[in-house]
């Protein structure tokens, strides 16, 4: 497993409607490799060298905004408390997920980015 940097960025989220679309795609045209998460999936891991680099995000609509951004923090609930101080908005989270822990917010300019650490 890849070592992780505090406050880097780290990983990226793709929303799609279809995973079994959006792995064909991107395995067609990229040579991408998955790995299917939660019952039901609930999420698919996409995989690079050296292990997961991104995932795709099932969503009902695909809207303006795009991929998320995600960054790594060794302390989760610090981070949160310093995305707050630096006047952005949590606006989800913290909370539990199969690689940890995360949450999202928004930056003074609205734009969505995720923090996550592992357990």
């Amino acid at each position: 497993m890849a070592s992780q940097t505090h406050h880097a960025l780290d990983y990226v989220e793709i929303p799609v409607t279809d995973f079994a679309a959006a792995k064909a795609f991107y395995g067609n045209a990229f040579g991408w490799t998955f790995n299917d998460y939660g019952p039901g999936p609930s999420y698919v891991g996409i995989q690079g060298d050296g292990g997961e680099v991104g995932g795709f995000r099932l969503t009902d609509e695909v809207t303006a905004g795009g991929p998320l951004v995600l960054l790594y923090s060794a302390d989760l609930d610090a981070s949160a408390q310093a995305v707050r101080d630096a006047g952005g908005t949590v606006t989800q989270g913290p909370y539990e997920f199969p690689g940890g822990r995360r949450f999202h917010f928004h930056d003074p300019a609205g734009n969505e980015l995720g923090v996550w650490s592992a357990r």
